[in-house]
């Protein structure tokens, strides 16, 4: 059976998912692994989050492995251990998400040094610097790389108290853009997957508070706010040879938001 058989098959592929131990990222690793791959999962400790990631990869039939590493830090410190780990483990290696980000932000009168430069290096350098890195790995061998970015719907529409991570995400679809240029001649696609509002542990809280789900159901033409799995089918897509002619495109994966100027006033307007 060829590719073109099974388009969306990752079956005999190898990945790579940063921040794939929880959230987004999970649900990424998990939907990849569904999908035929085997999996490796970049986070920051080995913990009961990322045991359940491998054991839902390997459950799948697919071996699922994970690296520890803080990717908060300048790439420079990790990207050359991260790219060497990886290929000692699966040599063939051929498909890299870069999802790992933080969303931690305070307003732009406020925003101090560090939290900027965080944000920076996590959303924008960590991806940056291994698609390079993974990328002269390939054409030097000859592989036909895939790489998917997290994008955001914050790359298109802004929020007020949440400059630095809007700046990053804006920089994320505008790179997408430069390395698809770049090297769709060496046969690599660059792609990202943009995500509206889903339901992870960290934005759960949050929307179980002040009606919040709600009031972002009003703001979403399909009136969902989904879970993370959303995410996760959208890459498999990007990755897959159904995909084989998109370069360079942010897929917004958002229920529509962002093509909705605003809801339909509520009766006592009309």
């Amino acid at each position: 059976m060829t590719e073109s058989d099974n388009a969306f098959s990752l079956a005999g592929r190898q990945a790579l998912v940063t921040g794939g131990t929880q959230g987004v990222g999970a649900a990424i690793a998990r939907a990849v692994a569904r999908a035929g791959a085997d999996v490796i999962v970049v986070g920051v400790r080995d913990d009961a989050s990322a045991q359940e990631v491998l054991d839902d990869i390997r459950r799948h039939g697919r071996q699922g492995e994970l690296l520890v590493a803080d990717l908060s830090q300048p790439p420079q410190r990790y990207v050359d251990d991260i790219l060497a780990a990886a290929l000692d483990r699966f040599p063939d290696l051929g498909l890299l998400v870069n999802n790992v980000g933080t969303y931690i932000d305070r307003p732009f009168l406020e925003m101090d040094w560090s939290t900027y430069q965080t944000t920076m290096n996590l959303n924008v350098a960590c991806g940056y610097f291994l698609t390079q890195a993974f990328a002269r790995h390939w054409i030097t061998k000859g592989i036909e790389g895939r790489v998917v970015f997290t994008g955001s719907i914050n790359g298109m529409l802004a929020e007020a108290d949440h400059t630095a991570y809007d700046t990053s995400k804006g920089a994320v679809a505008a790179m997408v853009r430069s390395l698809c240029v770049a090297l769709a001649p060496h046969g690599i696609r660059v792609n990202s997957m943009a995500p509206g509002l889903v339901r992870t542990p960290l934005t759960g809280p949050a929307l179980d508070q002040n009606r919040l789900q709600e009031w972002m159901e009003l703001h979403t033409p399909n009136g969902r706010v989904p879970d993370a799995d959303v995410c996760g089918d959208a890459v498999v897509f990007l990755l897959s040879h159904a995909a084989r002619h998109v370069h360079g495109q942010t897929m917004l994966v958002d229920g529509g938001m962002s093509v909705w100027q605003q809801p339909d006033p509520p009766s006592q307007f009309g």
